[in-house]
C-alpha cells in the first residue's frame, strides 16, 4: 500500500482547542513528578557538578535518537584523550556531536542568566551543535532556505515519512512559535512546552540537528519558567525507549489534528523521566555522601573534598588531567590518585606507559548514570 507523505499543518498552529478532560488528569501527576524532582534539585549545593554524569548520558540518547552509536563511557573515554582499540573513527565523529550537545547546552543555560529563550539562543546554539562534525557544511545557525524532508535515508521527497513546513513559510512559522514560546496564557505550562515542542520539530528549521536542539528546549523551557531550579531534566531516555511512538505521535499532529494525542504522551513522559531523575539524583547523592566519608578518613587531607568534587564532574579522566585541574597541589594529588585506586574506588582502563597518560575510570557514579552495570 503506497502511503503518501504527511505535510506540515500550516495555519493549524497553535491549536485552537484540546480535549482539556482528556489531559487533566495527566497534568497533575506530571506536574507532581517535576516538583518532587526539583525539591531535590533544589537541596543539592552543586547539582551542576554532581548530575554532569546525567548531563553526558542525556547528550548520549538524544544523539542516539538520530543514529549515533556511542555510550557514555566512550564519549568519556575520548574525552580524556583514551585510545582503546575499540574506539573507531566513527565513534570518535559521534562522541564529537554528544560533547557538543552539552557544550550548546551549558552556553544557552548560562546566557538565559541574562535573557529569555528565543530564536536567535537556538541558532547560536545550532552553531555550537554542529561546530567540526557531520553537520557543520549545513549552514549551522541559519535557518534552512531549501524544503527538506523525513524519512528513510536517501529517499524522495515522494517517499518521505513527513515533509516540514515550506522554505517561504518558515520564518513566519518560527516567528509564530516565538510569540507562543512568550505567551503565558496557555492553561498550564507542560502542555504549552509540549505544543512548543512538537512544532519546533514539525518546522525543522534547520538543515540538521533539529531532534537534538528541540530536545534541548525541553529543560531550557522548564528552567526559565521556574518548574525547576536547574535545567537539569533528562527527557531523552523515555523519547528513545519509545522512538517509534514518538515519532508517530509528532506526525499525527500534522495528519490529523492530534495535539491532545501528542501532549498526553508528552506528560505521561514527564511523569516517568521526572521519577527516573529523582531515583538516579537520589543515588548519586547517596554516592556522594558515602565517598565523601571514605575518602576524608582515607586521605586525612583537606583536599578530600575537591579530590570528590572532580571525580563527580569528570568520571573518566587521565592521571596529568586530574593532577593540573583539580586544585590540589600536585604531590598531594598524586598520592590521593593512588590511595583511591589502592581502595577500588577508581579502576584504571588504560595503563600509564612511557608518555602516555594512565586513564581512571568512577565505576560506580557511570553505571547509576547508565541506570545498569555495564562497568
Amino acid at each position: 500500500m503506497e502511503t503518501k507523505p504527511v505535510l506540515y499543518h500550516l495555519g493549524k498552529f497553535p491549536p485552537k482547542e484540546l480535549d482539556w478532560p482528556k489531559l487533566i488528569p495527566l497534568i497533575g501527576p506530571a506536574s507532581a513528578g517535576l516538583a518532587r524532582y526539583d525539591g531535590l534539585l533544589s537541596a543539592i549545593p552543586n547539582a551542576h557538578v554532581l548530575l554532569s554524569p546525567l548531563t553526558t548520558q542525556e547528550a548520549v540518547l538524544s544523539s542516539k535518537i538520530e543514529g549515533t552509536h556511542v555510550t557514555i563511557g566512550e564519549v568519556l573515554e575520548i574525552e580524556a584523550g583514551g585510545e582503546s582499540a575499540a574506539i573507531t573513527q566513527p565513534k570518535r565523529d559521534d562522541a564529537e556531536e554528544v560533547l557538543n550537545y552539552r557544550k550548546a547546552m551549558r552556553a544557552c543555560t548560562a546566557e538565559m542568566k541574562q535573557r529569555p529563550l528565543s530564536q536567535q539562543m537556538l541558532r547560536t546554539a545550532h552553531g555550537l551543535l554542529m561546530q567540526g562534525v557531520r553537520g557543520r557544511d549545513k549552514s549551522p545557525g541559519s535557518y534552512r532556505t531549501d524544503q527538506n524532508w523525513i524519512g528513510p535515508k536517501g529517499c524522495t521527497i515522494e517517499e518521505a515519512s513527513f515533509v516540514p513546513v515550506a522554505p517561504e513559510h518558515l520564518q513566519a512559522g518560527m516567528d509564530g512559535w516565538e510569540g507562543y514560546l512568550s505567551t503565558t496564557e496557555e492553561l498550564d505550562a507542560l502542555v504549552q512546552l509540549a505544543i512548543l515542542h512538537v512544532e519546533f520539530e514539525a518546522l525543522h528549521p534547520f538543515k540538521d540537528g533539529n531532534g537534538r536542539l528541540g530536545r534541548m528546549l525541553i529543560p531550557l523551557f522548564l528552567y526559565q519558567r521556574k518548574l525547576l531550579a536547574s535545567p537539569d531534566f533528562y527527557m531523552s531516555g523515555y523519547l528513545e525507549a519509545k522512538r517509534e511512538e514518538y515519532q508517530e505521535r509528532l506526525r499525527a499532529v500534522s495528519r490529523e489534528d492530534d495535539w491532545t494525542g501528542w501532549c498526553a504522551f508528552f506528560l505521561k513522559g514527564v511523569r516517568e523521566q521526572a521519577a527516573e531523575n529523582e531515583r538516579k539524583a537520589r543515588a548519586i547523592l547517596a554516592l556522594y555522601g558515602r565517598v565523601k566519608e571514605q575518602v576524608v578518613d582515607l586521605t586525612h587531607s583537606q583536599h578530600a573534598i575537591r579530590a570528590i568534587d572532580f571525580l563527580f564532574n569528570t568520571a573518566i579522566f587521565s592521571t596529568p588531567t586530574f593532577l593540573t585541574n583539580s586544585g590540589i597541589p600536585k604531590p598531594t594529588a598524586s598520592r590521593i590518585l593512588k590511595l583511591l585506586r589502592r581502595e577500588g574506588l577508581l579502576q584504571m582502563i588504560v595503563e600509564g606507559k612511557g608518555r602516555r597518560a594512565g586513564i581512571y575510570i568512577f565505576r560506580e557514579l557511570l553505571n547509576i548514570a547508565e541506570g545498569r552495570e555495564v562497568f
